[in-house]
């Protein structure tokens, strides 16, 4: 079976050390086209675009990079409680159509109870996968063409529709990434792609088994995937002299201040991350050629897959076999290090590299009459 490797998007800065100021460079437009293109040129089904506070809008990112790239797919962030799922409904129908097919979404419910606040969002971790799970139910429901009235303890809507469909039938996927029960619960009703961060073989094994079951017993099957840093190089010895480089600005200090700042969040996935190192630079390698520096000071995805393309192809081809399909990686700095994933590790893989897309036949409308569509005709895109 071919995997799908998708690459990252840095829209919350890029640095050639973590932790530091030392070696970090401008972000801007002109910089995340360098990283998209040669993403898309280099053969990566995709880039994920983060979200929060300290990240650049990760919608007007994605619309902002479709003309300058061919197949390249854009995962998204939802974010429930922050918009209505019928607006979210409507922007996700429009990236899909202006990057002809091309638009993914990624449920994102949050983990930082200050950042939510600031937000306006004030439930506690298990209100939040309610809230969510209503906010999807719609969202879905008005992609797929339907009329919608829905009355929820947080969602509620009356004639909620889509007049413009999106181009992927019935709708364009979504994937999500949550560690808890109710995640679980979750990504077992209603995501097409379950995320997990890169954790140990046995520990996503177990995760993998929860998720399929919980979907087994509502009738559906879910897609895996998971999501990893890389430190490739021509030889493991340099693999690993270039994963000491990137934390060796990073002091004590620093890492104790960014470890009190994780624990207040209540995200089941973020304390899992940090058990992985707790806190200590002496046992890092967590699993073989699985590193877990990157999580002393950054949060989230925390841990690195760590060698030569043969040897991380090899680690890639073990957590495939448990069903794993797609592959979100990144490496510091994202520019020169997608190069190095496509020229040292792609060869060694059996790549699922996306077309790219054809004209596509779409109806024509006249102006919108009383909020409604005038007669439709269907015309040739070139």
């Amino acid at each position: 079976m071919s995997v799908s490797i998708f690459w990252f998007l840095p829209t919350h800065g890029d640095s050639h050390y973590l932790g530091t100021a030392e070696g970090a460079r401008p972000v801007d437009h002109a910089y995340l086209q360098q990283v998209a293109q040669a993403a898309d040129r280099l053969g990566f089904g995709g880039v994920l675009i983060p979200t929060g506070r300290s990240c650049e809008d990760a919608w007007l990112v994605a619309a902002s990079l479709i003309p300058v790239t061919q197949r390249l797919r854009f995962l998204v962030a939802l974010r429930p409680g922050v918009i209505s799922p019928t607006q979210a409904a409507r922007q996700a129908a429009t990236l899909d159509r202006l990057s002809n097919g091309r638009a993914l979404f990624n449920l994102v419910t949050g983990g930082d109870p200050e950042e939510l606040a600031g937000d306006g969002v004030f439930l506690d971790h298990r209100e939040r996968y309610a809230e969510s799970a209503e906010f999807t139910r719609v969202w879905r429901r008005v992609l797929e063409g339907e009329t919608v009235d829905y009355e929820g303890k947080h969602v509620k809507v009356r004639g909620a529709r889509l007049m413009f469909k999106p181009v992927q039938q019935p709708r364009p996927p979504l994937w999500f990434g949550g560690s808890s029960e109710p995640a679980q619960e979750l990504a077992a009703e209603q995501v097409d792609v379950y995320l997990t961060w890169g954790e140990p073989p046995a520990q996503v094994r177990e995760k993998i088994e929860q998720v399929r079951a919980k979907a087994a017993a509502q009738g559906r099957t879910v897609r895996f995937g998971i999501r990893l840093h890389v430190i490739v190089r021509e030889t493991n010895e340099e693999a690993w002299q270039a994963a000491d480089r990137l934390i060796a600005n990073v002091d004590d200090a620093t890492i104790a201040k960014a470890q009190a700042a994780f624990q207040r969040a209540d995200s089941v996935g973020q304390r899992r991350m940090a058990a992985l190192h707790g806190g200590r630079r002496d046992k890092l390698e967590i699993s073989p050629n699985l590193w877990a520096g990157v999580g002393l000071v950054r949060s989230g995805a925390g841990t690195a897959l760590v060698g030569d393309g043969p040897t991380v192809a090899a680690r890639i081809k073990e957590y495939e076999a448990l069903g794993i399909e797609t592959f979100i990686l990144s490496g510091y700095p994202h520019l020169e290090e997608a190069y190095r994933v496509g020229e040292l590790l792609f060869p060694h893989l059996d790549l699922q590299i996306p077309l790219v897309p054809q004209p596509r036949v779409v109806q024509a409308h006249g102006e919108a009459v009383a909020n409604d569509f005038t007669p439709e005709k269907k015309v040739a895109r070139g």
